[in-house]
């Protein structure tokens, strides 16, 4: 049985580079290891009010279970503002109430970042990594992945051109699976 990795674009947009960067790693999980899309499209802002008085969404229901059957998680980000994306936090903020029942503890995770620009998000790669500390999500450190120029690098159809940057997203992975091997707790 494979271990199941999340993978998870904090992007909206319909032709956010964030999804097609998810779904040109599909293939790239390494032997052993199944990569799944989680999308966070469906999900309304979060409201302690909807937990606290049993009125969660189905839509939560749905992501909280799908993280929980997850063994870890790559977040795969753009950069708004020098910060994550609002739905990506939104996720976040879904995965960890109510208090005391975080889909995302424990779960080794990696954080992918992309720009149309040369700095690659490093401002959002950066602040997701603070969120994750308190939620006891052990982040991958190296290599890092930082893809800048993100909007060059497809064909007409929206796959991988850029051999480069599938070579490097190739060893990434392979990266963290080795990683996740030694920081799993399952």
């Amino acid at each position: 049985m494979n271990t199941v990795i999340g993978l998870i674009a904090g992007s909206l947009r319909k032709e956010s580079f964030s999804k097609k960067i998810a779904k040109a790693l599909l293939p790239m999980a390494p032997q052993g290891f199944e990569f799944k899309i989680i999308s966070i499209d469906s999900l309304p802002i979060y409201n302690q009010d909807f937990d606290d008085y049993n009125e969660v969404p189905e839509s939560y229901v749905k992501f909280r279970d799908e993280i929980r059957k997850l063994a870890g998680v790559i977040f795969i980000t753009p950069e708004h503002n020098r910060s994550v994306p609002a739905a990506l936090k939104n996720a976040i903020d879904i995965g960890s109430r109510p208090a005391g029942k975080s889909v995302w503890d424990g779960k080794p995770g990696a954080v992918f970042s992309n720009s149309p620009g040369n700095l690659s998000a490093f401002g959002a790669n950066h602040h997701l990594r603070q969120s994750l500390v308190f939620l006891n999500i052990p982040v991958m450190q190296q290599p890092e992945v930082y893809l800048p120029h993100i909007d060059k690098v497809w064909d007409e159809n929206g796959d991988l051109k850029d051999e480069d940057v599938k070579g490097f997203l190739q060893k990434a992975v392979e990266a963290y699976a080795e990683w996740f091997k030694k920081n799993s707790i399952i």
